[in-house]
Protein backbone atom coordinates (compact mmCIF):
# COMPACT_ATOMS: atom_id res chain seq x y z
CA UNK A 1 0.00 0.00 0.00
CA UNK A 2 1.66 3.36 -0.95
CA UNK A 3 -0.34 5.78 1.17
CA UNK A 4 1.92 8.59 -0.92
CA UNK A 5 1.59 7.60 -4.29
CA UNK A 6 -2.50 7.39 -3.96
CA UNK A 7 -2.49 10.77 -2.58
CA UNK A 8 -0.06 12.19 -5.20
CA UNK A 9 -2.42 10.46 -7.90
CA UNK A 10 -5.38 11.70 -6.29
CA UNK A 11 -6.52 15.19 -8.36
CA UNK A 12 -6.51 18.59 -6.23
CA UNK A 13 -10.04 18.60 -6.33
CA UNK A 14 -10.53 14.78 -5.25
CA UNK A 15 -7.69 15.85 -2.36
CA UNK A 16 -10.36 18.87 -1.21
CA UNK A 17 -13.26 17.16 -1.27
CA UNK A 18 -11.73 14.23 1.24
CA UNK A 19 -10.04 16.70 3.63
CA UNK A 20 -13.73 18.31 3.64
CA UNK A 21 -14.95 14.74 4.31
CA UNK A 22 -13.16 14.18 7.13
CA UNK A 23 -13.77 17.84 8.64
CA UNK A 24 -17.44 16.92 8.12
CA UNK A 25 -16.65 13.79 10.35
CA UNK A 26 -15.04 15.59 13.14
CA UNK A 27 -17.02 18.77 13.73
CA UNK A 28 -20.11 15.77 13.37
CA UNK A 29 -18.37 14.07 16.28
CA UNK A 30 -18.19 17.12 18.37
CA UNK A 31 -21.33 18.55 17.88
CA UNK A 32 -22.71 15.12 19.41
CA UNK A 33 -20.65 15.56 22.00
CA UNK A 34 -22.35 19.43 23.05
CA UNK A 35 -25.04 18.14 22.50
CA UNK A 36 -25.10 15.11 24.87
CA UNK A 37 -23.44 17.52 27.29
CA UNK A 38 -26.70 19.83 27.26
CA UNK A 39 -28.90 17.03 27.49
CA UNK A 40 -27.85 15.15 30.22
CA UNK A 41 -26.05 18.15 32.49
CA UNK A 42 -22.77 16.66 32.64
CA UNK A 43 -19.50 18.05 31.47
CA UNK A 44 -18.88 14.42 30.77
CA UNK A 45 -21.79 12.31 29.85
CA UNK A 46 -19.85 8.91 28.65
CA UNK A 47 -16.90 7.84 30.72
CA UNK A 48 -14.48 4.85 30.94
CA UNK A 49 -14.16 2.99 34.53
CA UNK A 50 -10.37 2.87 34.96
CA UNK A 51 -10.04 0.62 37.81
CA UNK A 52 -11.06 -2.64 39.53
CA UNK A 53 -11.97 -0.89 42.63
CA UNK A 54 -16.20 -0.58 41.87
CA UNK A 55 -16.06 -4.65 40.60
CA UNK A 56 -18.48 -6.44 40.73
CA UNK A 57 -20.72 -3.51 39.87
CA UNK A 58 -18.47 -2.02 37.20
CA UNK A 59 -15.36 -3.75 35.54
CA UNK A 60 -12.38 -2.15 34.55
CA UNK A 61 -13.02 -1.10 30.58
CA UNK A 62 -17.32 -0.64 31.55
CA UNK A 63 -18.37 2.56 29.22
CA UNK A 64 -20.55 4.59 31.85
CA UNK A 65 -23.34 6.82 30.97
CA UNK A 66 -24.19 9.95 33.08
CA UNK A 67 -25.97 12.79 33.74
CA UNK A 68 -25.88 15.76 36.18
CA UNK A 69 -29.20 16.99 36.93
CA UNK A 70 -28.65 19.45 40.06
CA UNK A 71 -32.42 19.43 40.95
CA UNK A 72 -31.81 15.95 41.61
CA UNK A 73 -31.00 15.02 44.99
CA UNK A 74 -27.30 12.65 46.05
CA UNK A 75 -28.31 9.91 47.85
CA UNK A 76 -26.54 6.86 49.29
CA UNK A 77 -26.05 3.92 47.34
CA UNK A 78 -25.83 6.18 44.43
CA UNK A 79 -23.14 5.83 41.84
CA UNK A 80 -21.22 9.31 41.30
CA UNK A 81 -18.17 10.12 39.17
CA UNK A 82 -16.29 12.67 41.37
CA UNK A 83 -13.49 15.18 40.47
CA UNK A 84 -10.90 15.88 43.28
CA UNK A 85 -9.04 18.83 43.20
CA UNK A 86 -5.49 18.03 42.22
CA UNK A 87 -6.44 15.18 40.02
CA UNK A 88 -6.92 14.68 36.50
CA UNK A 89 -9.13 12.01 36.14
CA UNK A 90 -12.71 11.50 37.68
CA UNK A 91 -13.27 8.94 39.87
CA UNK A 92 -16.37 6.32 40.33
CA UNK A 93 -17.33 5.25 42.97
CA UNK A 94 -20.81 4.92 45.48
CA UNK A 95 -21.84 7.24 47.94
CA UNK A 96 -22.28 5.35 51.46
CA UNK A 97 -23.05 8.39 53.55
CA UNK A 98 -24.96 11.58 52.94
CA UNK A 99 -24.91 14.76 55.50
CA UNK A 100 -28.25 17.11 54.86
CA UNK A 101 -27.94 20.62 56.54
CA UNK A 102 -31.54 22.39 57.24
CA UNK A 103 -29.63 25.00 55.03
CA UNK A 104 -30.14 22.87 52.19
CA UNK A 105 -25.91 21.71 51.92
CA UNK A 106 -25.23 18.38 51.06
CA UNK A 107 -22.34 16.66 51.82
CA UNK A 108 -21.04 13.14 50.89
CA UNK A 109 -18.49 10.63 51.53
CA UNK A 110 -18.05 8.12 49.06
CA UNK A 111 -15.89 4.44 48.73
CA UNK A 112 -14.82 2.18 45.78
CA UNK A 113 -17.65 -1.40 46.28
CA UNK A 114 -14.00 -3.44 46.34
CA UNK A 115 -12.10 -1.21 48.90
CA UNK A 116 -11.68 -2.02 52.06
CA UNK A 117 -11.98 2.10 53.42
CA UNK A 118 -14.10 4.90 52.20
CA UNK A 119 -12.65 7.99 49.85
CA UNK A 120 -11.04 10.05 52.37
CA UNK A 121 -7.38 9.33 51.61
CA UNK A 122 -8.09 10.09 47.77
CA UNK A 123 -9.96 13.79 48.78
CA UNK A 124 -7.57 16.66 49.00
CA UNK A 125 -5.93 17.53 52.26
CA UNK A 126 -8.10 17.92 55.20
CA UNK A 127 -11.16 17.32 52.93
CA UNK A 128 -13.68 15.03 54.25
CA UNK A 129 -16.66 15.16 52.54
CA UNK A 130 -17.43 15.85 48.66
CA UNK A 131 -20.18 18.29 47.78
CA UNK A 132 -22.61 18.60 45.21
CA UNK A 133 -19.92 20.62 42.82
CA UNK A 134 -17.70 17.95 42.72
CA UNK A 135 -19.65 15.86 40.80
CA UNK A 136 -19.14 15.05 37.20
CA UNK A 137 -22.34 12.63 36.94
CA UNK A 138 -24.17 9.97 38.13
CA UNK A 139 -24.28 6.83 36.66
CA UNK A 140 -27.32 5.49 34.58
CA UNK A 141 -26.60 3.07 32.27
CA UNK A 142 -23.47 1.11 30.93
CA UNK A 143 -22.23 -1.08 28.24
CA UNK A 144 -19.81 -3.81 29.52
CA UNK A 145 -15.68 -3.83 28.33
CA UNK A 146 -16.95 -1.18 25.27
CA UNK A 147 -14.08 1.02 27.03
CA UNK A 148 -11.19 -1.57 26.91
CA UNK A 149 -10.15 0.06 23.67
CA UNK A 150 -9.27 3.41 25.58
CA UNK A 151 -7.79 2.18 28.13
CA UNK A 152 -5.66 0.59 25.86
CA UNK A 153 -4.84 3.47 23.92
CA UNK A 154 -3.83 4.91 26.78
CA UNK A 155 -1.66 2.47 28.00
CA UNK A 156 -0.17 1.82 24.79
CA UNK A 157 0.44 5.48 22.99
CA UNK A 158 2.06 3.93 19.67
CA UNK A 159 -1.04 1.52 18.80
CA UNK A 160 -3.13 4.90 19.83
CA UNK A 161 -0.92 7.20 16.67
CA UNK A 162 -1.27 3.48 14.53
CA UNK A 163 -5.41 3.57 14.87
CA UNK A 164 -5.60 7.00 14.01
CA UNK A 165 -3.11 7.21 11.07
CA UNK A 166 -4.84 3.79 9.99
CA UNK A 167 -8.66 5.52 10.27
CA UNK A 168 -7.23 9.31 9.05
CA UNK A 169 -5.94 7.58 5.84
CA UNK A 170 -9.01 5.23 5.41
CA UNK A 171 -11.20 8.47 5.81
CA UNK A 172 -8.95 10.34 3.48
CA UNK A 173 -8.20 7.64 0.55
CA UNK A 174 -11.79 5.93 0.73
CA UNK A 175 -13.32 7.44 -2.61
CA UNK A 176 -17.17 7.58 -3.34
CA UNK A 177 -18.52 5.10 -5.74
Amino acid sequence: MDLFGDLRRMNKRQLYYQVLNFAMIVSSALMIWKGLIVITGSESPIVVVLSGSMEPAFHRGDLLFLTNFHDDPIRAGEIVVFKVEGRDIPIVHRVIKVHEKENGNIKFLTKGDNNEVDDRGLYKEGQNWLEKKDVVGRARGFLPYVGIVTIIMNDYPKFKYALLAVMGAYVLLKRES
